[in-house]
């Protein structure tokens, strides 16, 4: 019996990589699993006949598919997953294994993975704080601007000004 297929899903495009990326991120966040590989029934453009063509899976529980359409696309900032944190720990977690598996830092709690996809890694403290607006909501997010790596502690020193 198929399982049925979800009405939305995230394609992202890879090199030929789709199943490594796949399980990276099924071994680092929860509710998330790779569920199936395809392989190609013929050639293709960057490929060959039984090559890995797709990837099923999902991370925290959105479903993906991870396509190896070849060099042709890379990724951009454009699109991120953003991912929401409740304690320094968790934050630190998903940030050392994105960035310490060969991704890279950049600004205000993004960084990269190794297939250059973007990861928001996100706590809630600095969602809410920049939500309460006024001169709480400015302080967190200028505190917000001068780090990479979301820190909680001086993000809510800078709430509480």
């Amino acid at each position: 019996m198929n399982k049925p297929i979800p009405k939305n899903t995230i394609c992202l495009w890879f090199n030929k990589d789709a199943l490594d990326a796949a399980r990276f991120y099924a071994a680092t966040f929860p509710d998330s699993k790779v569920t199936a590989a395809h392989h190609a029934p013929g050639d293709y453009p960057s490929g060959q006949a039984g090559d890995i063509l797709t990837v099923e899976f999902t991370v925290l529980g959105i479903p993906c598919l991870g396509l190896n359409g070849g060099p042709d696309f890379t990724h951009s900032e454009a699109f991120s997953f953003q991912v929401a944190t409740d304690t320094q720990e968790e934050t630190d977690r998903y940030w050392n294994a994105i960035v310490g598996n060969g991704g890279q830092e950049s600004d205000c709690g993004w960084c990269k993975d190794r297939w250059g996809i973007s990861w928001q890694i996100t706590p809630r403290v600095l969602t809410s704080a920049v939500a309460a607006g006024g001169a709480e909501g400015r302080r967190a997010f200028e505190a917000m601007m001068e780090m990479k790596k979301i820190d909680i502690a001086k993000i809510e020193a800078a709430r509480r000004g």
